[in-house]
């Protein structure tokens, strides 16, 4: 069961003031890449899993941002963890599936 929810909204600081849409896509895809469960929303994407495998994930991000030419990254990061009963995107969505 995870233990852990964790919301990021990462904002690169592009080269030449780039579009940061591909950077954006990037860390989407570093998500989807660890199989972990997420949702993106319009402005974070929620993962769900265990709180250091998903740190883990946050880190690889924040590293590809570097790698891919952005002198720094913010990422704004809200973690619920529940190491008791655990954490379920699930879980604290049954009211609002659709988001209204």
């Amino acid at each position: 069961m995870a233990n852990a929810l964790v919301s990021i909204q990462i904002l690169p600081s592009t080269p030449g003031g780039a579009s940061v849409i591909p950077y954006v896509d990037r860390a989407i895809e570093i998500i989807k890449e660890s199989g972990v469960p997420y949702r993106v929303a319009p402005l974070e994407t929620t993962m769900e899993g265990e709180l250091g495998e998903l740190l883990a994930v946050v880190q690889r991000m924040n590293e590809a941002m570097t790698e891919m030419g952005c002198a720094s990254v913010i990422s704004q990061i809200k973690i619920y963890y529940n190491p008791e009963s655990g954490a379920s995107m699930g879980r604290l969505l049954e009211k609002y599936p659709d988001g209204q």
